[in-house]
């Protein structure tokens, strides 16, 4: 195993998370590659793993703090996400075998020589993706928590102001006479975007009983105005709290609510 930049042969592989066998990948639309011609530009960075056969195994992405879900974050690089794959489709399981830790020293490496204060990372609390555990074992300290999101970091140098992360400041509201939907889009993760696309489908079967918000998080002004950096909601309830749902449940809670304000 070897850990390589992300070059433009392997972009499109890059651009659905390691998985182009996916049908359902292909559901998330061109928003990642859009995200990364623009963030590539302003300090993006990405380390693949490459098997001995030319396979791409994993991934890590990491780009300027003060660009991401935190304040206070300049100086800093955060850790967006690291992937390996673990499907039995396409490479087949590649975790537990070392290839994320190979991507994080890479990744913590690059950064130490670009003279910052540190590396950030965030993580979840639950033993599932990006768990903070994992980095709590590769010497990252927790240093704030929102939820289940933790941010931890590793510092270079010291410092006395620590980076937090951004809380929602405004919440997306219920329509009084329709449903309301808001979403925010933002296009770095692939997940995400799946369900931007499906919900943006959806929609289209209720017409003038929904209204629909785009966010796009992009525009820096407008994600610290919510403090929301990507979601789906409907009338003011989440659409996504861990896989994206289908198109049939992301309908169903939209019909849902329909129902509810026309009996309203």
């Amino acid at each position: 195993m070897r850990i390589i930049d992300l070059t433009p042969e392997h972009e499109s592989t890059y651009f659905v998370c390691l998985e182009d066998w996916s049908e359902e990948m292909k559901e998330a639309g061109d928003h990642r590659a859009n995200w990364y011609s623009i963030m590539k530009d302003k300090g993006l960075r990405v380390k693949l793993a490459e098997d001995d056969q030319g396979r791409i195994c994993g991934m890590i992405q990491y780009l300027p703090a003060e660009l991401s879900f935190v304040e206070h974050g300049e100086g800093y690089y955060i850790i967006k996400c690291i992937w390996v794959h673990n499907y039995k489709e396409g490479v087949g399981k590649q975790q537990k075998h070392g290839v994320g830790t190979q991507l994080l020293e890479a990744a913590v490496d690059d950064c130490q020589t670009m003279n910052l204060k540190g590396v950030l990372a965030w993580g979840i609390a639950m033993p599932f993706w990006m768990k903070a555990s994992w980095f709590k074992k590769h010497d990252f300290k927790a240093i704030d928590k929102d939820r289940m999101a933790v941010l931890l970091i590793k510092l270079f140098q010291d410092e006395e102001e620590l980076p937090k992360l951004i809380r929602m400041s405004k919440k997306p509201p219920k329509g009084l006479d329709r449903v309301k939907i808001v979403i925010f889009k933002n296009g770095w993760c692939a997940a995400d975007n799946i369900v931007v696309e499906r919900t943006l489908r959806a929609v289209k079967d209720f017409g003038d009983s929904v209204d629909v918000e785009i966010v796009d998080t992009m525009d820096r002004e407008k994600y610290l105005e919510w403090g929301i950096y990507s979601g789906v909601y409907i009338n003011g309830k989440v659409a996504q709290k861990g896989p994206p749902p289908s198109y049939d449940k992301i309908h169903k809670m939209i019909q849902k609510e329909v129902k509810h304000t026309i009996k309203e």
